[in-house]
């Protein structure tokens, strides 16, 4: 390969990581907004969803100005966020729920629905689809010994664990996760990522072309910039 051609490709590679890294911090400056308004406090302290989503920017290596800003666009509530869900069926029946944050809600609702109509799937009424998932935070941390497992359990609203090769991650009741954090914090337990997720109860089985639609069809809402989280019941 030339070093012409080796520099091209670097460059477009940096390009689209930086693209990516881009409308990550972007959905996350939304979402911190949105908790400042929500939440009516700037004190993370006093704030628990602020709480989490400043520790979700951090380990996403968001800069401190972006969050300090993210914070005070929600103090000044000048820029009409609104977050909301919708939810609907994908193609070959792949159930969905859609976390959207936006300051124009009938554009991204149309928008979304046309993901929808491309790929031969609909909205549904609220409801239709939600009943399928379960809300859960996920908490995961560097690999834990039996003994602090066992303390960490104690804490009130872990639910369960799971253990990896060098991880360790909690499943804990979501309303519990800003204090589940401050309790690792004091335990001198560094978290590695804390979501708020919608775990299905049931995963869908798909032939591997049928898997392959469906993948691009949930490719392209998370791809949307109005679009913080999709939710599916596709089995990975």
């Amino acid at each position: 390969m030339s070093g012409h051609s080796k520099w091209a490709n670097i460059k477009h590679r940096k390009e689209s990581q930086d693209q990516k890294r881009g409308q990550v911090f972007s959905k996350l400056a939304r979402a911190i907004a949105i908790a400042v308004k929500d939440g009516g406090s700037t004190d993370p302290e006093a704030n628990a969803k602020l709480r989490t989503l400043i520790q979700q920017a951090k380990e996403a290596n968001m800069p401190k100005d972006n969050i300090q800003r993210a914070i005070e666009a929600g103090q000044r509530r000048s820029e009409n966020l609104s977050q909301f869900f919708l939810e609907g069926y994908g193609p070959h029946g792949v159930a969905v729920v859609i976390d959207v944050v936006t300051d124009n809600r009938q554009r991204s609702v149309q928008e979304i629905k046309n993901i929808f109509s491309h790929h031969q799937g609909r909205l549904a009424e609220p409801g239709a689809v939600t009943f399928q998932f379960v809300r859960q935070a996920e908490v995961l941390v560097p690999h834990l010994n039996e003994e602090q497992i066992l303390e960490v359990m104690d804490f009130a609203g872990v639910q369960d664990w799971q253990e990896g090769e060098t991880t360790t991650l909690f499943l804990v009741a979501p309303e519990k996760l800003g204090d589940f954090l401050t309790f690792l914090r004091e335990k001198a337990i560094k978290p590695k990522s804390s979501l708020i997720v919608m775990k299905a109860k049931n995963v869908l089985q798909l032939s591997d072309s049928k898997k392959d639609q469906a993948q691009r069809f949930l490719a392209e809402l998370k791809g949307h910039d109005d679009i913080q989280e999709v939710y599916t019941n596709l089995h990975e």
